[in-house]
């Protein structure tokens, strides 16, 4: 008998023990995020158990396991928490309850680069796994400065830039846009600051313009300078001539290398860049979503606006009744063929718009107050940040001024991120995973409510829109 009992204690403690078992799971890829912004470093467990009653500590293993943030007897308790991550982590209690054991880490550094450890332990079983977090910090404005001559009488020029995360490239480029090989070149990296670059070329003529240009993914920076007959000696023999020859003749040997090489790695570049846009887009719809509804009041009396409010399109004149009915709500444009969206209010948000058959649109935000009557301008300095495309081909960035958009794909498909605190207004072609254009150091002061327009007229604005909720 007593064998019995103790072969059924065993075969219990054995059961008990399998049934408390899980396995923490993660993102295969890296997490890729901005300097500045919030990011969400995924982590949960597999089943989806409850996790309340376990340890969850975060470390950073390129600081020897040094501790970011420990939830522990239902409580954080982050008296080691490394100094540089005070304040600025959180897990998510809430969802302890399903297994989700994410950290989010808010103001993102570059000095927060580096591979993380998720580590889970209940009472009597523990896992863990790793989470690679990059981050993408665009620098400073280059700096040209004059470096003096050299001995046949040309123009030492340098171009400085710091703060880019990761490593960016910096070139040089003639008035003609010609790619100038730099004679020196200097690559400094600094944990907290990033990537400093420093560029050295000699030129040999005047009054002509150089450009120094830094580039990194879809974030690029450029200064220009143009150099007179004043910083240039008198000297015109012919050995200086020889030399320029030579100079230009070596710059277009290396021109050719590096199309060459470009047109090599071009494709894995743009499919590198399709993933990070990817990646924000994805963060962006999960976190910040918000569910917009057109806001029938506002809309232009040519415009009819479906029953569900998320469809708007043009329509053909109305009755003269109709009209005098319309010019009594102030509310509605009377110009351009625009209406307004409405929705819950957040400091972070983001929504999707569908174009079908319209070639001429403009979609954004602007702020509640703007004017909607006459002719308006769309631009910030009169509340409104937008992007938009005239005559199906011309597309544009509606800023001060108007900035026109090199895109290779027609988006159909546009996604809108606004963040308040940041000052940020960004664009994306969701369909290609493109990053559009990116409105920053903006100042919101007042409620911003998404936009939309059909145009002007009735020739171009013959197509629908429609807000988007599949994702």
């Amino acid at each position: 008998m007593k064998l019995i009992c103790v072969t059924l204690l065993i075969i219990s403690g054995f059961a008990d023990s399998r049934a408390d078992k899980f396995d923490v799971v993660g993102p295969a890829a890296p997490v890729v995020t901005v300097s500045g912004e919030d990011v969400i470093l995924p982590c949960s467990l597999k089943p989806n158990i409850s996790a309340v009653n376990m340890r969850v500590e975060w470390f950073i293993l390129s600081l020897k396991g040094s501790v970011v943030h420990l939830y522990e007897d239902h409580e954080d308790r982050n008296t080691d928490q490394l100094q540089s991550y005070g304040g600025r982590t959180q897990v998510f209690k809430e969802e302890l309850e399903k297994g989700n054991t994410s950290l989010k880490l808010s103001r993102v550094q570059i000095s927060d680069e580096g591979l993380y450890k998720c580590f889970v332990q209940s009472k009597s079983w523990y896992d863990d796994i790793t989470v690679d977090l990059r981050v993408d910090a665009a620098g400073s404005v280059p700096v040209i400065t004059v470096d003096g001559f050299d001995g046949s009488g040309g123009l030492h020029l340098q171009c400085e830039s710091k703060g880019w995360n990761p490593e960016p490239e910096l070139v040089w480029l003639d008035s003609e846009g010609v790619t100038l090989t730099s004679e020196s070149t200097d690559t400094h990296r600094d944990d907290t600051n990033g990537f400093s670059v420093k560029h050295a070329i000699t030129v040999y003529n005047s009054d002509t313009k150089y450009h120094c240009r830094v580039k990194l993914r879809h974030h690029m920076v450029e200064t220009e300078i143009i150099t007179s007959s004043k910083m240039f000696t008198s000297w015109k023999t012919l050995m200086i001539l020889i030399s320029v020859a030579v100079l230009f003749g070596m710059i277009a040997g290396i021109l050719i290398v590096v199309m060459i090489h470009k047109k090599r790695v071009l494709y894995q570049v743009l499919q590198d860049q399709k993933k990070t846009t990817q990646n924000e887009i994805t963060i962006k719809r999960k976190y910040a979503a918000v569910n917009v509804t057109l806001d029938a009041d506002s809309a232009h009396p040519h415009l009819t606006v479906s029953h569900n409010w998320k469809q708007v399109r043009f329509q053909d004149a109305q009755s003269n009744e109709e009209k005098e009915e319309d010019e009594e709500q102030n509310c509605r444009f009377d110009i351009r063929n625009c209406v307004l969206g409405t929705f819950e209010s957040k400091d972070q948000f983001y929504f999707e718009v569908h174009m079908w058959k319209l070639t001429d649109w403009d979609v954004g935000v602007a702020r509640k107050s703007i004017n909607r009557k006459g002719w308006i301008d769309l631009n910030p300095s009169n509340g409104f940040w937008t992007v938009g495309v005239r005559f199906g081909t011309m597309y544009q960035a509606c800023g001060n001024p108007h900035v026109p958009l090199t895109l290779h794909v027609k988006p159909k498909r546009v996604g809108v991120f606004v963040n308040y605190v940041k000052g940020r207004v960004s664009f994306y072609d969701v369909e290609s995973w493109s990053h559009i254009f990116t409105f920053t150091g903006q100042s919101f002061n007042e409620e911003l409510n998404p936009f939309f327009c059909l145009g002007f007229g009735e020739s171009n604005a013959q197509g629908v829109m429609t807000l988007c909720n599949d994702f």
